[in-house]
């Protein structure tokens, strides 16, 4: 991809999101300092969540941007009968969020914000349907020991074994659920390259 001298940062701790804008052969560097506090009013609407955060994030970089410089930040959410099911805390959090989610259909909304440093800004998001299959307590222990999903929205990620053998059905991009709309990032990138 033609940069045309611009340089990309991307704000986030995600191996995810690193691996997925890796894919489309743009080259960035990882600046997560940031004074933005992750939190929300009760009476926002779930669905405004992510953008409310990818913004907050965007935002709160810890500096101006040069002129030549774009920003990427992201937040992901996963929901499920108008609950936010985010990050577990625990091993039981874990737990109870696969049996929540076991043979039921969730949506998984990620929102991201472009800015560069010349004014411009872009946010949107993506929405995907995830069915999963009715889970067993063997198979949700197994998951959450070997794999350790304590850093992934819902207890999951789609790219690891649960998703192999549990998800029968996505309504929307694979990757969105990965966390990173990688067709809708890359678009915008290539606007956002010309201005």
């Amino acid at each position: 991809m033609d940069l045309k001298g611009k340089k990309i940062i991307l704000a986030s701790n995600s191996p995810r999101r690193h691996e997925l804008l890796k894919g489309l052969d743009v080259d960035f560097t990882v600046d997560t300092r940031n004074n933005f506090e992750e939190n929300f009013s009760e009476d926002t609407p779930h669905p405004e969540v992510p953008a409310l955060m990818s913004k907050g994030k965007s935002h709160g970089f810890w500096r101006p941007l040069e002129p030549n410089e774009i920003l990427i930040t992201s937040d992901t959410m996963v929901l499920l009968d108008k609950v936010i099911l985010g990050k577990p805390h625990s091993r039981e959090q874990a737990v109870e969020m696969l049996h929540t989610l076991s043979g039921r259909t969730h949506e998984v909304i990620t929102a991201v914000t472009i800015r560069d440093g010349k004014g411009n800004e872009e946010t949107f998001e993506d929405y995907t349907l995830v069915t999963f299959a009715q889970l067993n307590d063997s198979e949700i222990d197994y998951y959450i020991d070997k794999y350790k999903p304590f850093d992934k929205a819902g207890a999951y990620g789609v790219q690891e074994w649960i998703g192999y053998v549990a998800i029968t059905h996505l309504d929307g991009s694979f990757y969105n659920v990965m966390g990173f709309p990688v067709h809708k990032v890359y678009a915008e990138l290539l606007k956002f390259c010309s201005k």
